[in-house]
């Protein structure tokens, strides 16, 4: 058993409180390997944010749960070195599908985890969650519970629909499985095309997608319902179009991907939604790199020639989904 405070870690209970109050949201970026680590933790110490390292099953298996450990204890050590005295680093599992996966991930460290029982029936929701949550609070491991489904695809998570989030359901499921934070469906969508062109209109001069408004109307019923309460939003990457573009130059094929404009991103950073979960848009910025890299220079081989780029090209876009989407540099750097 590791408990994550061995590790300098800390859960995301004080940070949530502080979001709501303050008016802003928490960066919740989602990591596979050492590069986005590390742009991750050079962008959030350099702002002096907290902020929250999110592992899927699938990235818990690619990096392997052991050295999983050690590397958000480096990530803690990293932050120092970089001139954040006293970090605010989560550790968090996204997407869990079972008891055991999260009993797991708090066993080995974790200070936070989701189970998502979405896709299951309601009572069966509900008691999956309060099984993970009664473990998990053993340990002050903080949980995000989950209603309503995202459509898209990321990693192991697939839905070809979206159900929206019954705000008539959101008392009766928070009070019985007793979660932390409640992530909800409004109209985000995981993956890098997270609207078919039939759901959105292009615009005459561009002929870009323009995506539809996300559902503020089903949030503002949830906040009356659950005043205070942490709200999570899934599925929120941008999919910046000069990344997009920049594949498609360099020979990709990412036809008509479009993500969820930062407008409203940020007009829900301003609700109770404290945390907003963004993994395209860093595994957009490092492919763009790596295939700018590979185009310019055919002949490269050394990995640390078209990875460097790449994680310059993400800590780029950690700092301005930090300042510009979440909140604010001013609201944000509370840490020394």
């Amino acid at each position: 058993m590791v408990n994550y405070k061995e590790l300098g870690l800390v859960n995301t209970r004080d940070m949530f409180a502080r979001a709501i109050k303050g008016g802003y949201a928490i960066p919740a970026f989602n990591f596979n390997n050492l590069e986005q680590l590390q742009a991750i933790i050079k962008a959030s110490s350099e702002l002096k944010s907290p902020v929250i390292l999110q592992v899927s099953k699938g990235a818990r298996n690619y990096a392997n749960e052991t050295l999983l450990r050690y590397m958000a204890e480096g990530a803690v050590e990293y932050a120092k070195e970089l001139g954040c005295k006293h970090p605010e680093i989560v550790l968090h599992l996204d997407h869990g599908d079972s008891f055991e996966l999260c009993k797991s991930c708090v066993d080995l460290g974790f200070s936070s985890v989701m189970i998502d029982g979405s896709a299951l029936p309601y009572e069966e929701n509900i008691a999956l969650t309060k099984k993970v949550v009664d473990y998990a609070h053993q340990f002050d491991v903080t949980v995000e519970g989950e209603l309503g489904v995202l459509a898209g695809v990321e990693d192991e998570v697939s839905s070809d629909v979206c159900h929206y989030t019954k705000p008539e359901e959101v008392i009766d499921f928070t009070s019985r499985t007793g979660v932390d934070s409640l992530a909800i469906s409004i109209g985000t969508s995981h993956g890098a095309y997270k609207f078919t062109p039939e759901q959105c209109t292009r615009d005459p001069k561009t002929g870009k997608l323009v995506p539809p408004p996300l559902a503020f109307d089903i949030l503002d019923e949830i906040m009356v319902k659950l005043p205070g309460f942490p709200i999570v939003l899934h599925g929120s990457s941008s999919v910046p179009q000069e990344y997009v573009d920049m594949i498609n130059e360099y020979g990709g094929k990412l036809p008509d991907a479009v993500g969820i404009p930062e407008e409203q991103l940020r007009k829900a950073s301003a609700s109770a939604v404290c945390k907003i979960n963004i993994d395209s848009d860093s595994r957009l910025a490092f492919t763009a790199a790596v295939r700018k890299v590979f185009h310019d220079k055919p002949g490269e081989f050394d990995p640390r020639k078209y990875c460097g780029p790449a994680r310059d090209l993400m800590e780029q876009m950690y700092k301005h989904k930090i300042i510009d989407v979440l909140g604010s540099d001013n609201k944000l750097a509370q840490l020394d």
